[in-house]
């Protein structure tokens, strides 16, 4: 365990358990978006060369429009 996440879980300890659980709560929701992000992209790659491959197709047809950052 790395030295930051020592000190938090330390400071954390010294809270109400309610706010331990809010803590808690949020680490574990984050270690679990990871996961699932970590597993989408992992198995996104096919995906994404396909919709790059028919992007290019449609811009080199003219099928697509400039971006304006200004009018975002």
């Amino acid at each position: 365990m790395s030295k930051l996440f020592d000190k938090a879980i330390a400071r954390a300890r010294q809270l109400p358990a309610d706010r331990q659980n809010a803590i808690a709560s949020l680490i574990l929701d984050t270690i679990e978006d990871d996961a699932h992000w970590d597993a989408a992209f992992a198995d996104s790659h096919e995906a994404l060369e396909h919709l790059a491959a028919q992007a290019d197709e449609e811009d080199r047809k003219g099928l697509t429009e400039g971006l304006d950052p200004d009018a975002l």
